[in-house]
């Protein structure tokens, strides 16, 4: 599957939703914020989002620290 992933074209493997791109990625979904097509998708929405070829992903992953 073909997208673009915070500008950069990626392929990755087939996912059906959010939620999976996420998991595929290897990010914590409570962790991240993500836009797609631009517009931003609820985290509680994520795993009924679909993720069809060419989608414009953006995700921001937040990082805590001391």
């Amino acid at each position: 599957m073909n997208l673009t992933i915070n500008g950069e074209a990626r392929s990755v493997p087939p996912v059906t939703d959010l939620a999976a791109l996420v998991e595929a990625l290897g990010l914590d979904p409570r962790k991240v914020a993500v836009e797609q097509n631009l517009e931003i998708v609820p985290r509680s929405a994520y795993g009924r989002t679909p993720v069809t070829e060419g989608d414009r992903i953006e995700i921001v992953h937040f990082i805590g620290g001391g």
